[in-house]
This record gives C-alpha cells, sequence and structure tokens, in this order.
C-alpha cells in the first residue's frame, strides 16, 4: 500500500511517499481503507523530534485521526462490521491508504468525510479540557487561539455549557468567532486590558490553545494558577500550569453523539483545505505555519 514515511527525525524533507506492507487487523482492532486523515499540529512536531513522549519507533507513518471504511474486524470487535464507515483514531499512522484503529465511532451517513477526519482530535481535546476545567454555567472562560480547530469546537461546547466565552484570535477572525457566541478579542499587546474591559468581573478559567506566551497574563488575570490549562505552551510546568496533550482513555462511545451533533448541524468544524497523500508534506507545513483557516486532510 502507498503510505507517507520517514526514518529519521527533521523538517517535511524527511517525509516520502513509499510502498510499504499493508497492516491487517488483529484482536481488538478494526482495518480501516482511508478515505481521510487529518493533519494536526503535534504531527510536525512529532516528526522534528519535539515531542519525546510521543516519538514512534522509526520508520513511522504520521497522523493520528481518520476516517475510513471498515475492511477487516479483527477477534472480539463487536458492534461493528465490514463496510461500515467510522472516525477514530490510529494505530498505524493514518497518512496511509490503510491503517488499523481500536478506538472509533460509526460515521453519520450524511457527514462530509473531510469533516469526519477533522474531529476525533478536536472533539475529545476540547471535552478532555474542559472537564478538567470544570467549565460550567455561569463561567466566563478565556480561551487563547479561539478561531483554530480544537479552539473554535472549544468555544461551541463551553457555550453550550452556559459559558461565556472571550476568545483571542486575529481580527480577521472576529466575526466568525462572534457566529460561534463567542466575544472576540484581538491578541498582541493591551490583551489583558481588553480583557478586564469585556469581563470586569473577572475570569473564571482559560484555555490556551494558542501557545504564544500568555500564560503569564493568564496567571496574573485569575490571581493565581488555579483552572488554567495549556495544551500548547511548553513553558507550562515552568509556571505551575497543567500542560494537556494526549486523551486518558478511549472516547469512541462519546466521539458518536458529538459526530451527530456535527452531521445534525448544531456543531462546526471548518476544514480548509484536502491535499493529495503524496502532498503530505506540503499540508505539515502549512500547518506549522499556524494560518490555516480550518483543518488540514489528506486524501490518499
Amino acid at each position: 500500500m502507498k503510505a507517507i514515511t520517514y526514518t529519521e527525525f527533521g523538517g517535511p524533507e524527511v517525509l516520502r511517499l513509499d510502498e510499504v506492507e499493508e497492516p491487517h487487523a488483529g484482536p481488538g482492532q478494526v482495518r480501516l481503507k482511508v478515505v481521510a486523515a487529518g493533519v494536526n499540529p503535534v504531527d510536525h512536531k512529532i516528526r522534528n523530534g519535539w515531542m519525546p513522549h510521543m516519538s514512534p519507533a522509526l520508520p513511522a507513518v504520521p497522523g493520528l485521526e481518520a476516517a475510513g471504511v471498515v475492511d477487516e474486524v479483527g477477534e472480539g470487535v463487536t458492534g461493528v462490521s465490514v463496510g461500515d464507515e467510522v472516525l477514530g483514531w490510529t494505530t498505524t499512522g493514518a497518512y496511509a491508504e490503510y491503517a488499523l484503529a481500536t478506538d472509533f465511532a460509526a460515521k453519520p451517513a450524511t457527514l462530509d468525510w473531510d469533516v469526519a477526519a477533522a474531529l476525533p482530535v478536536a472533539v475529545e481535546t476540547s471535552v478532555r479540557v474542559l472537564d478538567a476545567l470544570e467549565v460550567k454555567e455561569g463561567d466566563t472562560l478565556l480561551l487563547h487561539g479561539a478561531a483554530g480547530v480544537v479552539g473554535a469546537v472549544a468555544v461551541q461546547l463551553a457555550v453550550a455549557r452556559g459559558a461565556t466565552v472571550l476568545g483571542t484570535a486575529s481580527p480577521a477572525n472576529h466575526d466568525y468567532l462572534r457566529s460561534l457566541d463567542a466575544t472576540p478579542l484581538a491578541y498582541g499587546e493591551g490583551l489583558a486590558t481588553r480583557v478586564r474591559a469585556a469581563a470586569p468581573q473577572g475570569v473564571d478559567a482559560v484555555l490556551d490553545a494558542a501557545g504564544a506566551d500568555d500564560l503569564p497574563m493568564s496567571i496574573d488575570l485569575r490571581g493565581g494558577t488555579d483552572r488554567i490549562i495549556t495544551i500548547a505552551d511548553p513553558r507550562a510546568a515552568e509556571l505551575g500550569i497543567p500542560f494537556s496533550g494526549g486523551g486518558s482513555g478511549p472516547f469512541g462511545s462519546r466521539l458518536a453523539s458529538y459526530a451527530r451533533l456535527v452531521a445534525d448541524g448544531q456543531l462546526t468544524v471548518r476544514v480548509a483545505r484536502s491535499f493529495s497523500l503524496a502532498d503530505a508534506a506540503r499540508a505539515q507545513e502549512v500547518s506549522a505555519g499556524g494560518h490555516a483557516a480550518g483543518k488540514l486532510v489528506l486524501r490518499p
């Protein structure tokens, strides 16, 4: 099968389109014929060797999430059959024609394939962090990087919980955040003043999805380090802030309900662009640039 592989850590030039042996479903696994694979910022960080705790054995196939059609069902797997359409997390790398999965959900028939591939990481991350922050009705949440894929999903889920969301983003994304019922704030110099003007009563929680060195200001706004979490700032430990960098267990059963919300138009995820598998290096470059207006996906 065709897959993107790399045999050493480094820049996008280490990625190559290769012929590799097909994986086959073992106990507890299904095999997917991948229709679309999500590209995440963590992908290029892993490729560069910047995430030692997530570094795979080499050679490796990148990619964490995909949507596809089940074509093999391993021993002990129930509730799914060959031909079913699913989305979830891959265990063998998503940048490939076939991938194995153990944590997945049924894809609603009306859900677009690219959107389906964009959901697993963004939804799980948002739910995990909002749960950890205990965001609830009446809270004011400050969300740095609110117009990104994870940020925008977190905005919508926090609003659905009854929270008021102040979202930082470039002015070009302010109308988008308003459409999600968030109050947009321009990042950069004077942000703390803008936050205080928008929330004179203070903020109850902070989610940093930007990693733009906003944690010291956030601590000052909160008057301490409680109820602040980052998913993007590597300085978190130095400042006494939790870094939430991965799921703690299977999420597929919960993912199914969020996929249904998206299919029904009650939750939105922007897809900016799809690339062919051969253009994976370019897709990662665009992702690393941080200015894609939505999710990037690969189409094997």
